[in-house]
């Protein structure tokens, strides 16, 4: 992922540096497990333990040159300063120990720092979902009014949604903490599953339950499907806003800060940019998706073609997302948000929206549903062409019937009833749990940091 997108964090989490120092661990740890067991001699494993140390990744680069194989350069880069205690880096393991088990710690780590900032989202979500309960506007189906909403309760649906990610995260979290090191095709043959127990309870994971040389790729499919559903998810917010935005619709405003530009050309412009980059950065995770469970089907015992697609993948779906809800937490918390423009574009239809109780109250009053629903929709078709209020329009079909009396009739043009039965929604989401920080005003004018 390019450095515009990137949080220093999670940048460090996918570093060359960091990737090798995971790798010396696991190295220095299977000298450990060795050890337990009586194969290596205690005075090299101290000689290791406090000589072995990183090598930098342009010395790997330089040995990989010749090698054609990095983790080759690796371990040729660790062995060579020891001396004699130095033939025991990488006893009895093959290159996909070393490489699963890293990627299980780097997707462990990039989890948490996702976590942190859905939940971080979520509680922005829940506050400005709250705030807004009852902030009457206009729902809309297939982009056209439709029946009288909430605001909050449509930030009500998304925090329900982030709550949901949160739980798949959460699981992929769990699921890609498998580490293995077994060998070259995943049968022990030149190490003892002990060392496997020793390295992987030391890094706080757990050995996968079988491997062939490489962890199955639906663990890592799965990491990637739990990232993508929650780019949708705030792809989906992103769209919303986008589109309330629009200077027909008016209803919200991204945040612009002091000396914020919205065109080089039109100095007028204020437009919903942050909202197009989210939009447009989960394009990417959703298509890494397709290429992720396209690893999945290996020949045989591996082959590589997933290696050059995870190392663009992983750390590109996982930085993405990252930044994205780094991003939407700033865009929720400082949306602008215009309850008069809302009620004055649920009035744009003169009442249209009325028509589901009209019709459900002829229906009651003992009229024949086809009946009731051509009488409505005569009415609204006048409102359509021309000028009239539903409400008249309707009253001039029904008023010599005898089937509903004045006062009845006005009692179902009140908009309340619309949404208090959400009473029962919001309560739901005043107990949804949300621990992290919800402080995001760092971040609310969106700009890249």
């Amino acid at each position: 992922m390019i450095p515009r997108y990137t949080l220093p964090e999670m940048a460090a989490v996918w570093s060359e540096e960091r990737k090798l120092e995971h790798w010396l661990r696991i190295e220095v740890l299977a000298c450990e497990g060795w050890a337990r067991l009586g194969r290596i001699p205690e005075e090299d494993l101290a000689e290791i333990r406090s000589r072995a140390v990183a090598p930098t990744p342009d010395r790997v680069a330089e040995i990989e040159r010749v090698t054609n194989h990095d983790v080759a350069a690796f371990v040729q880069a660790v062995a060579e300063p020891l001396g004699p205690p130095g033939r025991w880096i990488h006893f009895g393991l093959t290159s996909s120990d070393l490489l699963d088990t890293t990627l299980a710690v780097q997707m462990g780590e990039a989890c948490e720092l996702i976590l942190a900032k859905v939940e971080r989202l979520l509680g922005s979500v829940k506050r400005r979902a709250l705030e807004h309960r009852d902030t009457l506007c206009i729902g809309r189906t297939h982009g056209v009014h439709a029946e009288p909403t909430t605001f909050g309760h449509k930030l009500a649906l998304w925090a329900f949604e982030l709550d949901r990610d949160r739980d798949r995260l959460r699981r992929a979290r769990e699921g890609v903490r498998v580490g293995k090191l077994s060998g070259v095709v995943g049968t022990y043959s030149e190490v003892d599953p002990a060392v496997e127990e020793y390295v992987c309870a030391q890094l706080g994971l757990r050995p996968a339950e079988a491997a062939s040389q490489v962890i199955q790729r639906d663990v890592h499919a799965e990491f990637v499907w739990a990232l993508a559903a929650t780019a949708a998810t705030m792809e989906k917010m992103a769209t919303e806003i986008r589109h309330l935005a629009r200077t027909e619709v008016g209803e919200v405003r991204e945040p612009f800060g002091r000396g914020q530009r919205g065109s080089s050309a039109m100095p007028h412009k204020r437009n919903p940019v942050i909202s197009e980059r989210l939009c447009g950065l989960a394009r990417v995770v959703r298509a890494n998706l397709q290429a992720a469970l396209e690893d999945v089907a290996l020949w045989h015992e591996r082959d590589i073609s997933h290696s050059s697609v995870e190392r663009v993948i992983l750390p590109d779906s996982s930085i993405a997302v990252d930044y994205m809800a780094h991003l939407a937490a700033g865009l929720v918390d400082g949306l602008l948000v215009d309850p008069d423009r809302m009620r004055s574009n649920l009035e744009l239809t003169h009442g249209l929206f009325f028509s589901q109780r009209v019709l459900l109250a002829l229906v009651d009053a003992g009229m024949a549903r086809e009946e009731a629903y051509a009488i409505v929709q005569r009415a609204a078709a006048e409102v359509w062409e021309g000028d009239a209020q539903f409400r008249d329009a309707v009253w001039a079909e029904i008023e010599d019937r005898g089937l509903v009396g004045q006062e009845e009739f006005d009692a179902l043009f009140a908009l309340r009833p619309f949404v208090e039965r959400l009473d029962g929604v919001f309560a739901r989401l005043e107990k949804l749990d949300v621990t992290g920080v919800t402080d995001v005003t760092d971040a609310a004018d969106g700009r890249v940091r």
